[in-house]
């Protein structure tokens, strides 16, 4: 899975941008997946609510999920641009996004990372034919550097709080759906957001203190639901091994049991991003285990964090269980079926195949 993501190059028209951007996007993050595994293990294990519970140990959860793993990705996203220095660049400016704001910059790192590396891309092309002989790295560090501290400050003063407004603008979306009783369509904003790794945003942002306020009077809140649900995940994952490219096939069976049973449903995300008619999937078995919440008067006592089955059963209601796990289930029949028909009718699915072996091969001759 590694080297996978799909291409878009023998395609046209709205599809494949569309493919095009959702690979870019899956770029940024596949090749840090390992970092958001030892995150999330961190958080499964020491914090609160965690298996062994280490207080020391837990403040590392939250320097790791709001520094570590955005820098990475914009990291990431300038290397693609612009090699060694975008790398650079995109993690100084993705610093200032960080800063910016008070939630996970995951989407601004996308966006900065890629972006200052393209800005100093074409300075380079510039100023490279015109620096004078023995002045190459003197030059190249500080308009790396001066450049890089521009686009800190446009991150901080700009992009972040972009990114926040769009957080909070899902916000009320999601609340005005609760306000009218109108919780399946919720999902349409819920999944895609997730996918941007607005996730946890959402979650703790919006949905956890509107279910805390619920729980206190009535023990129990279907609010914790919405966006914890491991069945939409766990229903496009099934579908990628029965029905996916067959070099990502083999990558599968590891990220179900990180997702379902560590609860880091960021690993689903990569997925998603390189098919991205798949959030068709997601939003539909998100949408079915919504209306079973509802129909069934589920709702659990607390957020479950991490988001996997585990945590999900410990705050489950007292004779509830199987209501939930069925809940669960039906989500994830849902997005398995729909995704297994949106991945077999996708023909791009030969050719990315195709190009993916020819990225292969030219690694191993490189």
């Amino acid at each position: 899975m590694t080297n996978y993501i799909g291409s878009a190059d023998s395609h046209s028209g709205w599809r494949a941008s569309l493919q095009k951007i959702g690979g870019n996007l899956a770029g940024m993050v596949i090749p840090n997946i390992g970092a958001f595994i030892a995150w999330g293990l961190l958080t499964a294990l020491f914090i609160p609510t965690g298996w062994i519970p280490n207080e020391s140990f837990a403040k590392m959860v939250g320097p790791m999920i709001v520094n570590l793993l955005p820098i990475l990705i914009g990291l990431t996203g300038g290397r693609m641009v612009h090699g060694q220095r975008g790398a650079v660049i995109g993690a100084v400016a993705t610093v200032g996004v960080i800063v910016g704001t008070d939630i996970p910059m995951f989407l601004g790192a996308m966006i900065i990372g890629p972006g200052a590396a393209w800005v100093l891309k074409k300075i380079d092309a510039v100023l490279d034919p015109k620096v004078p002989v023995g002045f190459e790295m003197l030059i190249s560090n500080f308009s790396l550097g001066i450049t890089g501290l521009g686009m800190a400050m446009i991150g901080f003063k700009g992009i972040g709080p972009i990114v926040r407004n769009i957080s909070d603008v899902l916000g009320n979306g999601i609340q005005s759906l609760v306000d009218n009783n109108l919780l399946p369509i919720a999902s349409v904003i819920i999944e895609p957001a997730k996918v941007l790794f607005l996730n946890n945003a959402i979650n703790h942002g919006v949905l956890g203190p509107l279910g805390v306020a619920e729980a206190k009077e009535t023990g129990k809140s279907i609010l914790f639901m919405l966006e914890t649900n491991p069945g939409p995940g766990l229903g496009i994952l099934l579908a990628f091994w029965f029905a996916g490219p067959r070099v990502v096939r083999g990558s599968v069976p590891g990220a179900v049991i990180i997702h379902f049973f560590g609860g880091i449903h960021e690993i689903y995300f990569p997925y998603i991003l390189m098919k991205p008619r798949l959030i068709l999937a997601a939003i539909a078995g998100g949408a079915a285990g919504v209306a079973m919440n509802v129909a069934l008067s589920n709702g659990l006592t607390a957020t479950p964090s991490p988001g996997s089955i585990f945590a999900y059963m410990v705050v489950t209601p007292k004779g509830d269980t199987f209501k939930v796990l069925l809940a669960i289930a039906v989500s994830a029949a849902v997005s398995f079926v729909v995704g297994w028909f949106l991945l077999k009718t996708d023909k791009s699915n030969n050719e990315d195949l195709d190009s993916a072996k020819a990225r292969k091969d030219s690694l191993k001759n490189g």
